[in-house]
């Protein structure tokens, strides 16, 4: 389980910089120069160490067993929802005070990517739980809001962010969702319908985004936090190519009457809230999908490495030593954009083009690495049996979910222009 830190213990990098220009007389570097060090992208807190190596054992020893079951019922086992929360894996950085570890932001990529390695369906429940949905109350709720819901997101209660539309998918705030204020101001009613919801078939507290006013385009868009006992229904649950075991749903709001304090931040508000939020969310995706390529290369290469042809292991051909060294190195390129962009965050400096290209690149690797697995595994990486197949399944969905690939790219084809010009 997460030991009840400190927040400053987890979030803390004394980084030393250069404070002057070397004098003149050296021309050279050398070590008379007395140059300060910095961290690598690796150097990680004590307890962050401690965490990942908590979670990976969870991963392994309880998630493990039950992957191929779960993904055959496209259902989550509640017992891994429970365990997830007995960990104290669903309130990251949450404060204490909330019943949450107060841990780093890096913390939460660290167990995204962990359980990534063994079930990404599993890390990305996680995942919308801890960046998506904890984030937004923390930042942006009001002290009773937070006080009511981060305590219950916190010991079993999961959450879910419920954004996309029908006709509202990159193009995300052209929402058709209504929210109408009762003449006495004393609630809103919620009309309309949500998709491709993630987490929505368990969940029980759902922030869920509407249009209060119209003329005001997507300044007129609030966000709500709405309990499924309320009214939420579920429409459709989703069946999908991979993550199947994550839920995706379609909910109905049915002219749900939502009490007034249930506003989160402030009225016309929603956007930048999404906006900002997704941003974040974008390094979680990261971090599930360079686990995701790391798992679906150690199970394949551990597999070559076993299987003999010709008098010697399949992967001690130098083909195979080729091909192995260009997908270690891509994964290592990708989870080093990702740490990187965790902690710019974390830092407080814009992140925002490093949050895009670490989504993206990883999104490729992915699916590179776990097409590549498949193939040598050979026949036996092709079926369901090894679990390899599945990782390429699940990698599909990284370029799309939370900003498609070509959002992505855009993205940072925005920031590049903007650099040049």
């Amino acid at each position: 389980m997460i030991p009840r830190i400190s927040r400053r213990a987890l979030t803390a990098r004394s980084v030393v910089r250069p404070t002057a220009i070397l004098p003149s007389a050296h021309r050279s570097l050398s070590t008379e120069v007395d140059l300060p060090s910095l961290p690598s992208l690796y150097a990680l807190t004590e307890e962050e160490e401690m965490l990942r190596d908590s979670v990976r054992k969870f991963a392994q020893e309880v998630v493990g067993p039950k992957v191929y079951e779960m993904d055959e019922a496209e259902q989550m086992d509640p017992a891994i929802i429970k365990g997830l929360f007995d960990q104290g894996l669903m309130a990251i950085e949450t404060d204490p005070d909330h019943g949450g570890a107060g841990a780093s932001f890096t913390s939460a990529i660290l167990v995204i990517e962990e359980l990534a390695k063994v079930d990404p369906a599993v890390s990305v429940l996680c995942d919308v739980h801890n960046t998506l949905v904890n984030t937004v109350f923390r930042k942006y709720a009001s002290k009773e809001l937070q006080d009511k819901y981060l305590p219950q997101l916190s010991a079993d209660k999961l959450g879910s962010f419920s954004l996309s539309e029908p006709g509202s998918g990159s193009d995300a705030f052209a929402l058709t969702t209504k929210a109408t204020k009762s003449e006495d101001g004393s609630y809103y009613t919620l009309s309309g319908t949500k998709s491709w919801v993630t987490n929505s078939f368990e969940a029980d507290i759902f922030l869920v985004f509407a249009t209060v006013d119209s003329s005001a385009g997507y300044k007129g868009i609030s966000c709500f936090v709405v309990e499924k006992e309320m009214g939420i229904e579920i429409a459709k649950k989703e069946q999908k190519l991979g993550i199947r075991a994550s839920s995706t749903c379609v909910l109905n709001l049915d002219d749900i009457k939502v009490p007034a304090e249930n506003l989160l931040g402030e009225e016309g508000k929603g956007y930048k809230y999404a906006i900002e939020i997704l941003n974040e969310g974008r390094i979680g995706i990261a971090g599930q999908m360079i686990g995701l390529a790391q798992g679906a290369f150690d199970k394949s290469v551990k597999y070559a490495l076993e299987r003999k042809q010709f008098g010697q292991a399949v992967g001690l051909f130098q083909g195979m030593q080729m091909q192995f060294s260009e997908v270690a190195t891509e994964i290592e390129a990708a989870r080093l954009l990702t740490y990187n962009a965790a902690r710019l965050k974390e830092e407080g400096a814009n992140f925002t083009k490093q949050a895009a290209m670490a989504k993206y690149y990883s999104s490729v690797v992915a699916q590179k690495a776990a097409g590549r697995a498949i193939e040598w595994a050979g026949g036996m990486g092709y079926t369901r049996e090894t679990g390899i197949e599945k990782y390429w399944r699940d990698s599909m969905i990284g370029k799309i979910y939370e900003g498609s690939s070509n959002i992505q790219l855009l993205t940072i084809g925005k920031f590049i222009t903007k650099e040049h010009s």
